[in-house]
Order: C-alpha cells, then structure tokens, then sequence
C-alpha cells in the first residue's frame, strides 16, 4: 500500500502529516502528488470528501521547502483560486497545518470583510495566497498585491469557477500572471464543455480521475420524495423531528429561500439557520460555528455553500429544491458520507421538477428510489394530465411557446451562484465578477406566494428564536434587490455597468 514517505515529500510536511493521523494518501492524491512533483501541469478529477486540496497542497508545500526563497513585498509564490469565502478559509487552514514545520506565510483575501487587514497581510509578502476572483481584482487594481512572479497557479472547484459567471474575471487575472508557471485544474465534476475550456488554459497536463464525471458517493443512501411544493416545509419539519437526523444540510434554490426555510423550521421548534452570500462574513462564520458545536441541527444553504462547508459528522443532506444543473447535485450530497462515513440524501421533487430529476440521473448515471407522498386526490389529477405534461424540463428542454420550465423560479428568484461572483467583487469596493449575474430574487411566481403560508408556532418557539439571534446576531439584511422583472432588470443591470465603470475611471484618475 502506498504512504505518504514512499511519494518523497519533505520530512517537515510528513512531520505534521503524522501529526494529524495521516499515514495512506487517498486515491486523487496517490495519483496527483508524483505528477505535481515533475512540476508539470494538471488536471485533476475526484469526489467531494476524496482529499484534493491535500492533493495539491502538499507537493507545492514540497516545492517551496526545497526552493526557499526571501519573499518579495505584496507578493505571492502560490496563488491559490477558490469560489467562496468558505472554500478560500478551508484551504488555507489546511495550508497552514501541512506546513507548521516549515514557517510557511498563507494569507486568505476573500470579499465581505474590509480591505484594510488584507493589504496589511500581504505587505510583507506571503508564499501562499488564497483569494477569491474579485476581491483578488480589487487589490490588483489598487496596486496592494502583485502576481507578476508567481510560480504556481491552483483553480479548486475548476468546473464553477470556469462557469460564465467567473471566465471574464478569471482572464483578467490570467493577463497579471507570468507566462512561464505551473497551472493545476482540481474539481469534483468537470462537464465536457469545461473540460475543452480547461484543457486550453493548460499545458500539456497530466490527467487523473479516481472516478466517473458526476458520479456519486457508494456510502450516500439516497432517495426521493415526490411532494407538492407548498408542502415542502411541513415535510421538512415532520423529517427533522426524528432525533436520528442530528447535523442536516438543506439546500433550497434562491438566498430568500433559504431564509423563508429556516424561519419555518426555528418557528416549529427546531434549531436552523441559513447561510448565504447575503450573509455577512461573520454572519456566515458564527452561523458555521453554531452547525459545527450542535447548536445549530439544520443549516440552510444555497448552491455557493455547497463548495466550502468542510463539517465533519453531517449525517443528512435534503435537496429541498432540486438544482438546475445536475453536476450540482453531486457537490450537494458529497457534503454526507466524508473520510469513509455512510450518511443519506433525500430530495424533495415537485411535479413541476420531474425534468431536473431525470436530467440528475442521467447525469449520474443512476436511478434513484423514489416515494410518493403527495396528496392522494392531486397525486391522480396529475397522473391523469401527465401524456399532456410529457414536454422536456430541466437543463436540456424547454416548455410550450419555447419558454423555459418554471421552476427555476419558483422561489422568488434566480439560483445564486454566479451571482455570488459580482456581489464578492462590490463588498471589495468596486469591482465585479465580469459577466457575472446581478443579484437574484427577481419576481415570485403564485407558487411562491402560496407556500409563504406561516406556520403555526408551537409553545417554546420564542425562546428558541430568541437564543438563535442570540447566537448568531443581528437578523440578516431585508432583501433590497426585489424589483420586479423586464425592463427594470434591464435597467438595474445598465446602473450597475455605469457604477462600475465611474469607480474604475477614478481609480485611475488617481492613480495618475
């Protein structure tokens, strides 16, 4: 069997591996670690929970021991790219405790917090530099950091930083770049559209997958339970009763969602709390926290948490809407079932989501057992019209008159995770995300609006609502971004362009 000594790292790095209990690498880093040791480029595939980041964490760790070098001002050897302020926060930490013995410098630039710490960090130089894509930009433009001399490039979750929302930026900061680097690729999917991308941005890789594009756990039970939307939380609730279910992960479609879920939930006695890119990043850290100690039972979160939560001990995952691009669903489930664990995911499904399920395991590969608890009387209505119903849903078809399914915006917006990008550009005072979408919650259809029916409060809800506040501070920020659709969309979208290009016309009119 292969160990972490027979792969040739440094003796400092196998130090604080044999510190943490790690003798046997996993099989993305048996594979990945001797290839990123030639210094070649690469492409690496593997499930959540399978150890990339000690994939590529540990050969650069190698690499910097064995070139030590003085570090030069508000610089960085390592550039490490993360979607979210979570990921980013993870990765770091891990950098850290692999290099403990080594006096390694890691600085974390993530948006949501002040510049000011960031650009005192970075002063003095850093060998490693994890960062999101527009808080990143905001620093470059200002002149705080510089990656002129970087010698390796890491993109984690590579296939939605590549997504739209994230190209414009990412080639911004490829033209800072040195043309003469090391560029590694590592994701849990990597769709056959991206990997083309991919495979253009680097240099003769070497390629290593551990298992199948989109394909899910062994150790995930999974199910599905056919129910009416506006009985999706009633479900939730009657589920999370059952003490089994100690640390659960929901994921609903929209920020607003997520918020309307957890609501319901502390309403009904049961501890929740959401997080999302409308969160502060201390809201997020304290809301993180209370999951990890048990204070919190269920976190609600959308898609953008799905690439950062690192929880050990999450034993339930419950899709409560299903996502519109099936890769997702394998992001969301792998966060149950870590380091060997068994856990189970259920997905509560609609009739108006039947599309996203059949492209979900298309995608996977699979047929997932299936439930039916919806209302007896609709249940057959529906069978009924369902030869009238059979025009293709989800990501591949489109509805009558060529319009697109309507549950992607059932709940009162669009999915958040490119929007993400612009929002962590403006909390670093000025730059988006390149063609990254504003911020959702556009809109509720009367699906919506029915399921916003309150739920009755049962006797000790207060209280229970109360200490959450407590815990977790101050309520989240009422939804300014709800206007409408059409034409004011259009011209929400044309006031941001102009602020944008305002901020950056005074940036260089300073500069100069």
């Amino acid at each position: 069997m292969t160990t972490f000594s027979s792969l040739g790292l440094a003796e400092p790095i196998l130090r604080a591996l044999k510190e943490e209990g790690y003798e046997n690498p996993t099989p993305i880093q048996a594979q990945a670690i001797p290839e990123l040791l030639t210094g070649r480029d690469l492409l690496g595939i593997a499930q959540t929970g399978t150890g990339k980041t000690a994939a590529f964490a540990l050969p650069i760790l190698h690499r910097l021991n064995a070139a030590k070098r003085s570090r030069k001002p508000r610089s960085a050897r390592v550039l490490v790219l993360a979607p979210t302020r979570e990921l980013a926060a993870q990765i770091g930490d891990n950098f850290e405790k692999y290099g403990r013995h080594m006096g390694v410098r890691v600085a974390v630039i993530v948006g949501g917090v002040r510049p000011g710490p960031q650009v005192r960090a970075m002063a003095p130089g850093v060998d490693v530099l994890v960062a999101t894509p527009g808080r990143l930009l905001d620093h470059i433009g200002e002149r705080a950091i510089s990656i002129a001399e970087t010698e390796v490039v890491v993109l984690d979750e590579a296939d939605h930083m590549l997504d739209l929302g994230f190209i414009v930026p990412l080639r911004r900061i490829i033209k800072h770049l040195p043309a003469k680097r090391q560029n590694l690729f590592f994701s849990a999917t990597m769709p056959k559209e991206i990997g083309a991308l991919a495979g253009d941005m680097l240099h003769e890789p070497a390629k290593v997958s551990v298992t199948p594009v989109a394909t899910t756990a062994e150790k995930v039970r999974q199910r599905v339970i056919f129910i009416e939307a506006t009985r999706k939380r009633g479900l939730l609730a009657d589920l999370l009763a059952d003490k089994n279910w100690q640390r659960t992960i929901v994921f609903t479609r929209t920020k607003r969602g997520a918020d309307r879920v957890a609501k319901s939930l502390v309403a009904a006695g049961i501890e929740a709390a959401a997080i999302h890119g409308d969160k502060s990043q201390n809201q997020r850290e304290r809301t993180l926290e209370a999951f990890k100690t048990g204070n919190v039972r269920a976190l609600i979160a959308t898609d953008i948490a799905a690439r950062g939560i690192d929880v050990d001990g999450v034993t339930h995952v419950v899709n409560f809407d299903l996502p519109e691009v099936p890769e997702a669903y394998v992001h969301r489930i792998g966060r149950t079932a870590r380091a060997g664990n068994a856990g189970e995911a259920v997905a509560f499904c609609a009739d108006d989501e039947r599309g996203l399920l059949k492209d979900i395991e298309k995608t996977t590969r699979q047929s997932i057992p299936t439930e039916d608890r919806r209302d007896a009387a609709a249940a057959a209505a529906i069978a009924a019209a369902e030869p009238e119903r059979r025009q293709p849903a989800g990501r591949g078809g489109r509805g009558r008159n060529g319009q697109a399914p309507s549950s992607g915006r059932r709940d009162g917006g669009r999915s958040e995770g490119r929007s993400e990008g612009r929002r962590e550009g403006r909390s670093g005072g000025g730059r988006g995300q390149g063609t990254a979408r504003p911020a959702d919650q556009r809109g509720q259809s009367s699906r919506a609006a029915g399921d916003r029916r309150q739920t009755p409060t049962p006797q000790g809800a207060n209280e229970n609502t109360a200490g959450l506040a407590r815990l977790l501070g101050a309520a989240p920020r009422p939804h300014s971004d709800e206007r409408g659709e059409g034409r004011g969309q259009q011209r929400e979208g044309q006031r941001e362009s102009q602020r944008d290009g305002q901020q950056r016309r005074r940036r260089r009119s300073r500069t100069a």
